[in-house]
């Protein structure tokens, strides 16, 4: 399989966590093609067995598409954590090495790559390493811009975008930290955080991408 096809089935795999049906819009907009090439792609997914098409709406994963996708961001959360924990890349680095790494990995490799690091759960951004057939357990789904002035949470998982990485990571903002939320300021405005390590301001943009206990 082409490292195209690859990307496709994953960008498929994580937005049908929070819907069954992906539409080609939403690909495109996540992978930054065109439509027709989406559409290209999608054909010959199809034809391979990897989702099911339906015209007007969009893709839904096979079993055999979900194990496929599954396995690949197996190998990428292993090889981020590895970047991260033994060699010290920040999480941002450690994404775009593994974006690279996993299409050159295999089960043999993977397996040797999860004994070593003592069988992880989660990578370095907290998404849940996922299982060896394809599933992955344990992803919250509930905003930090959703929690009330108040509220005491824990940080879980942020969005893996480059920028925001490197963003949260500079503001010291760990996965499992605990957190309250003091102030938020109107018209979304920033959040003012209570951590163990004293207030942290973050911006509303960043607050939208980040998962805290459900």
């Amino acid at each position: 399989m082409t490292s195209g096809k690859e990307d496709y089935l994953k960008a498929i795999y994580l937005i049908s966590e929070t819907h069954d049906v992906v539409t080609n819009k939403e690909l495109s907009e996540m992978l930054h093609v065109s439509p027709p090439s989406v559409s290209e792609m999608i054909t010959k997914l199809q034809k391979q067995g990897y989702v099911d098409y339906t015209a007007y709406k969009g893709s839904k994963m096979t079993r055999k598409g979900k194990r496929e996708a599954g396995r690949l961001l197996r190998y990428h959360a292993l090889w981020e954590v590895f970047l991260v924990n033994n060699l010290k890349f920040s999480w941002s680095e450690a994404h775009e090495m593994a974006e690279g790494l996993e299409h050159q990995t295999n089960d043999k490799l993977a397996e040797k790559l999860d004994d070593f690091l003592g069988h992880p759960e989660h990578c370095p951004n907290g998404d849940p390493v996922p299982r060896k057939d394809g599933s992955r357990l344990g992803i919250t789904t509930r905003l930090l811009c959703d929690v009330d002035i108040g509220e005491s949470t824990h940080i879980r998982r942020i969005m893996e975008d480059y920028t925001l990485m490197d963003y949260i990571q500079s503001k010291g903002i760990t996965i499992g930290m605990p957190i309250a939320v003091k102030e938020k300021e109107p018209y979304e405005g920033p959040l003012l955080l209570e951590t163990p390590g004293g207030d942290i301001t973050l911006s509303y943009k960043a607050a939208k991408q980040i998962y805290v206990d459900d």
